[in-house]
């Protein structure tokens, strides 16, 4: 390690000119150059050095045997003011998939470590897609330790792969088809869950989003919502049962015109939600000066399934539904993209293409009335 004054050119204005430069050792063995920020005097880069020495060395032996239970928390710490609530939630749900490496050292981690960890998640019973959600989120850790602990995980790195299985049978979609729609909503006898459910099913909503409508975002006038809110649960982590963030992409914020059907409902619950003591436009529409609740919910959703005789669905089932009326109402897929506020049309194609193909057998079909 070495003191040094900088030429002239590299005076900062202020008169800083000394640096101290060397070459520390990697986690890995290997060596990169550090060089110090600049200092006013050569005494100064001198005491600043000594304490690069002492913090340095330190460092490195802790790091050197850091855990993958460390690099979890340390990673979780950094994210936690740069990811939205929901991000972070995501992050703790998955720690748990990570518990039979929390003892590995990451100097020690290798090939078998992972090909032990991906046996173990294959035994959960998870769909590929999910399990790959698991492996993308495994190498984002890998890349974490390697950006700001200097690891080196390459022979490592470059022999893992993601989950695979050929035999895998495709996951029906579930949905309800506009007849089933109507004998579900015709044993809806409340005018809140009535149009509660006529919105997730013609506006194609985010149970958040749903859940986040105050009466401020419905136009009257022009006929439209606005989704700008996501409600998420927050039981346990909060004295509030919930809170509100942004949707959960900026492509999700938008303006959804309102059918005849649902904007006549929406202004009958307006009209007795008024009755209510202190309400106002900032009340949420499906509940009052705080949302309904999931379990709410979901326990009208099964009560109509089983009253109306129609299958079971999830919640987020309805968002499904909607765009398959929608499709099959030949709306092209970049207005079932911004009706459901999709950030790319691949991942409306990718989620619904199935749907698409009546209207592939339908462009044959022109093309042979050609001829």
């Amino acid at each position: 390690m070495a003191v040094k004054l900088l030429e002239k050119s590299e005076w900062t204005k202020d008169g800083r000119k000394w640096i101290f430069y060397d070459y520390v050792k990697n986690l890995d063995g290997t060596r990169r150059k550090y060089k110090s920020k600049k200092y006013f005097t050569k005494t100064e880069a001198l005491k600043a050095e000594r304490d690069f020495l002492v913090s340095d060395s330190e460092r490195f032996d802790k790091d050197r045997n850091m855990t993958f239970k460390d690099l979890y928390t340390n990673f979780y710490a950094y994210k936690e003011d740069k990811v939205k609530f929901t991000t972070l939630k995501t992050y703790r749900d998955r720690e748990r998939y990570f518990h039979s490496l929390d003892d590995i050292k990451l100097k020690d981690f290798n090939i078998e470590h992972f090909e032990k960890w991906k046996k173990e998640i294959n035994s959960y019973g998870f769909s590929t897609n999910n399990k790959n959600h698991l492996f993308k989120f495994f190498k984002e850790l890998l890349n974490y330790a390697t950006k700001w602990y200097n690891f080196n995980f390459t022979a490592t790195y470059n022999k893992m792969t993601n989950f695979t299985n050929p035999n895998e049978m495709p996951k029906e979609m579930l949905f309800f088809t506009y007849e089933e729609f109507k004998k579900f909503i015709s044993v809806e006898d409340d005018i809140l869950f009535k149009t509660m459910f006529e919105t997730l099913y013609y506006c194609g909503l985010r149970r958040g989003e749903l859940r986040g409508l105050t009466w401020d975002n419905i136009d009257f006038k022009n006929n439209y919502l606005s989704v700008n809110k996501n409600v998420v649960a927050t039981q346990g982590e909060n004295q509030k049962p919930y809170i509100l963030t942004t949707p959960k992409t900026k492509s999700s914020i938008r303006d959804i015109p309102i059918p005849k059907v649902l904007m006549n409902d929406l202004k009958a619950l307006y009209e007795y939600s008024k009755k209510y003591y202190g309400f106002n436009d900032k009340y949420f529409v499906f509940g009052d000066s705080d949302p309904i609740t999931n379990g709410k919910i979901r326990y009208r959703k099964n009560r109509n399934c089983k009253l109306a005789g129609v299958k079971q669905i999830r919640i987020h089932d309805f968002r499904h539904s909607c765009a398959s009326l929608l499709i099959n109402s030949n709306a092209s897929i970049n207005v079932v993209a911004k009706y459901l506020g999709h950030t790319k049309i691949d991942e409306t194609l990718n989620t619904y293409s199935h749907l698409f193909k009546n209207q592939m057998n339908e462009i044959i079909s022109i093309i042979d009335n050609l001829n």
